[in-house]
């Protein structure tokens, strides 16, 4: 590819939950349960997920989708409040090509006896190997993945 470019976009996704807010940050900080929602499922295969979940800590994941190209995550948590935010800078590359970098904002509001998770992702989406609405699908089932989390395993667990 010799053409490059670069996309900028943010997109604000919000999803209620019926879990309280301490919960729902659980799920985020715990690397046992995160892996279950945010790299697994049906046909996808886990290459290395690491978690050291503290400021200035890091997540990396490979997977791939059957037998796709290895699909990487790089992210440095840069805040944590617990059980009110998250915000991390990540990026994304499928086999040898860096496709986004991004900053993103997730806040657990609580709602009743739930929470509102609140998703802003600010991304630099790069030469055409990813787009906005794509990475804006991805996050979004992404969260309905963690409802299905946190809805297998009850409160009390």
């Amino acid at each position: 590819m010799d053409e490059r470019s670069v996309t900028h976009a943010t997109f604000v996704i919000e999803r209620p939950y019926d879990a309280s807010p301490a919960r729902v940050f659980a799920a985020f900080a715990d690397p046992v349960v995160k892996r279950r929602w945010f790299v697994e499922g049906e046909g996808w295969k886990v290459d290395e997920f690491e978690v050291d979940f503290r400021v200035g800590g890091y997540e990396r994941s490979r997977f791939r989708y059957k037998e796709g190209p290895v699909i990487r995550n790089d992210t440095v948590y840069q805040d944590i409040v617990p059980d009110r935010r998250v915000i991390i800078a990540y990026s994304m590359t499928i086999g040898d090509t860096r496709i986004s970098a991004s900053l993103a904002t997730v806040e657990f509001k609580l709602e009743g006896s739930g929470t509102r998770l609140v998703y802003t992702e600010q991304g630099a989406f790069l030469d055409g190997a990813d787009k906005p609405a794509d990475r804006e699908a991805g996050c979004r089932m992404l969260l309905e993945a963690l409802d299905a989390e946190l809805k297998r395993v009850p409160a009390s667990a």
